[in-house]
């Protein structure tokens, strides 16, 4: 159990707050990578993202196994389709234990809504507790469509019972009025010397904190280091800093 684990070192050297801010991305299409890769960063990670190629890859097993792992897991699919199939989606990934699951903020009320209900829906019928949905707005690999866009998307993720939005950090700012409803996920996140990939709008892992960022989503950043134990750490050092 990462819990069991891990315990002793996160309390003696790891900020709580802090680490409950991190989510750790396990985009890779081998599960058992995953969990060895989750494993050794579970002191510094409490959450782990599951996205398509994992859920791809493993199915079911890619939330369950790390929810009973004592992981709180963020399953990131995306889902955008007509209302029925998205609740029915939901359903099933609230009774997996899913903690977050994306949605694409685009898909419009009724989507969301369905989406909103049917995954506490799924979460009750087996006796587990969720945290709820997360609105996409514009995905980090995108430019800002604008900050009207952004901002209505941000209204409906509130209005239809969110429990938060996914925005790149450049856009935490307009997302403040929101800030007080909507947990604020922040992926394309970088070290200060790193590359930024594929992700246009990006930030360090202290820019993104200090501008009111909820979670960070963590990836590439620590995962595609030659020692992933030394890459937390620097990660770690890096944000703890920035409270002195």
């Amino acid at each position: 159990m990462a819990d069991e684990s891990t315990s002793a070192a996160s309390e003696s050297l790891i900020p709580s707050h802090i680490r409950d801010a991190l989510c750790l991305v396990l985009d890779v299409d081998d599960l058992v990578a995953a969990r060895r890769t989750a494993t050794v960063l579970a002191p510094w990670f409490g959450t782990v993202k599951v996205g398509l190629e994992l859920f791809s890859a493993a199915g079911p097993e890619a939330v369950t196994s790390f929810v009973e792992a004592g992981f709180r897991v963020f399953c990131d699919l995306k889902l955008h389709d007509i209302p029925n199939t998205v609740g029915s989606a939901a359903r099933v990934l609230g009774s997996f234990g899913a903690h977050w699951v994306t949605v694409h903020t685009a898909g419009g009320e009724a989507m969301l809504r369905a989406a909103v209900e049917s995954l506490a829906d799924g979460a009750s019928s087996v006796g587990l507790e969720t945290s709820g949905i997360l609105g996409v707005t514009v995905l980090t690999s995108e430019e800002i469509p604008g900050q009207k866009v952004l901002e209505q998307r941000c209204e409906l993720a509130a209005e239809t019972g969110c429990a938060g939005i996914v925005c790149a950090a450049p856009d935490l700012t307009f997302t403040d009025p929101w800030a007080d409803r909507l947990v604020r996920v922040v992926p394309g996140i970088r070290m200060p010397d790193g590359d930024t990939h594929d992700q246009v709008r990006v930030a360090s892992p202290r820019d993104a904190l200090a501008s009111g960022a909820d979670l960070l989503v963590v990836g590439r950043a620590v995962t595609t280091a030659p020692d992933l134990e030394a890459a937390a750490s620097k990660l770690m050092d890096h944000l703890v800093g920035s409270e002195t």
